[in-house]
């Protein structure tokens, strides 16, 4: 069965608009999981302007079924999740300024340095997944780097997904069939929504993970975040 984490960090982009503590972060991530969400995923950036360290932590004790905390292996991020010790961490490769994570690691030439973050997670019993596009190279060369899961960048697929859907989603299938191949666990996460979730699915359905913010936080506003996260669950049947 394929886990849905419902990425938060939204929920804090809009507190923080206002200050105070409305909404609440750590309240949100309760109520997702009691309606039916395996994960709740974070992504703290060094400017904080979403999701805080603090939250970070008050979260941690909070979390009942699987923290993800993902983001640029920086020293303060790793300092962070060797702290807080979540289930799994995600590396992504984003410059301190990106708006949003907007490609995979080139695990060829960070293979290195990669396998060193990896290590130090391994240390403390932490599961790393390294997110990726689906050149099947760094796929390759992800395993080489010790990581548990490989999550797959499906922007590319979601954009192209209204055009063409069975092209959108074949160079996906490739690279998650090698994935399965190479032992490795399979996440998959960004630009995902309810038009295109089921599809994906069908096609991967070996997903270990999906991890969904923005699409599934803009339609909480229209549909409630209870109905929001069964209707999420439902496109991964």
């Amino acid at each position: 069965m394929t886990k849905l984490s419902v990425n938060i960090n939204k929920i804090a982009t809009l507190r923080n608009a206002r200050g105070g503590n409305v909404p609440d972060v750590c309240k949100v991530a309760q109520d997702c999981e009691r309606f039916g969400a395996e994960g709740i995923t974070v992504h703290p950036r060094p400017d904080e302007r979403h999701i805080r360290y603090a939250d970070v932590y008050a979260l941690r004790p909070l979390v009942a079924t699987e923290f993800n905390i993902e983001g640029y292996p920086s020293e303060s991020f790793i300092d962070l999740v060797c702290s807080v010790k979540p289930e799994q961490v995600t590396l992504v490769p984003d410059p301190p300024e990106a708006i949003t994570s907007n490609a995979g690691w080139d695990t060829v030439k960070n293979k290195d340095f990669l396998k060193q973050v990896v290590n130090k997670f391994h240390e403390y019993g932490i599961r790393v997944s390294i997110f990726v596009d689906t050149d099947l190279k760094n796929m390759e060369h992800a395993r080489l780097c010790g990581t548990d899961r490989v999550e797959l960048y499906t922007e590319p697929y979601a954009t192209m997904y209204p055009a063409d859907r069975e092209k959108a989603v074949a160079p996906f299938v490739e690279a998650a069939k090698l994935a399965k191949e190479l032992g490795l666990g399979l996440n998959a996460g960004h630009d995902l929504s309810l038009e295109n979730l089921a599809y994906l699915h069908t096609h991967i359905p070996w997903l270990d993970e999906v991890s969904i913010g923005h699409a599934l936080i803009a339609d909480a506003l229209y549909l409630g975040l209870e109905n929001t996260i069964k209707q999420y669950k439902k496109q991964l049947i």
